[in-house]
């Protein structure tokens, strides 16, 4: 048995990325400058609904307390406030969030952390 070609040499490709934790995963993501694309984060979207599930039920009344509520759903009452702030978010964050165009500093971890409350603080200090 002959072999007509040889085997060519090992050809190595570098790709620039860099790791982000979104939902407890990691994400590869490409440099800044790479054209964007639109991914959404389901983890995300998930938590943005039970917050504003959970505004529409402390407001309606239906739960008098955030402690009578996350006995309710049996999560910790600091997990459901943290989470709860969310449905106050600036609504072009929101949106972003929705469309899959967030920016790399807008995941589950770092929105769960203290942020302004005032909308174009928000902006800043998730853009920044």
């Amino acid at each position: 048995m002959t072999r007509s070609r040889p085997t060519p040499e090992t050809i190595t490709v570098h790709v620039p990325f860099f790791h982000v934790k979104r939902g407890g995963r990691k994400e590869m993501q490409l440099p800044p400058g790479t054209p964007p694309q639109h991914k959404t984060d389901n983890t995300l979207i998930k938590a943005l609904a039970r917050a504003f599930r959970w505004k529409r039920l402390l407001g309606t009344g239906e739960f008098a307390t955030i402690a009578e509520l996350a006995e309710r759903e049996r999560i910790a009452p600091s997990y459901l406030t943290r989470v709860l702030r969310l449905a106050f978010l600036a609504p072009d964050i929101v949106e972003s969030i929705l469309d899959g165009r967030q920016g790399p500093k807008v995941t589950l971890s770092h929105l769960v952390e203290p942020f302004p409350a005032e909308w174009q603080r928000q902006r800043d200090f998730f853009s920044g």
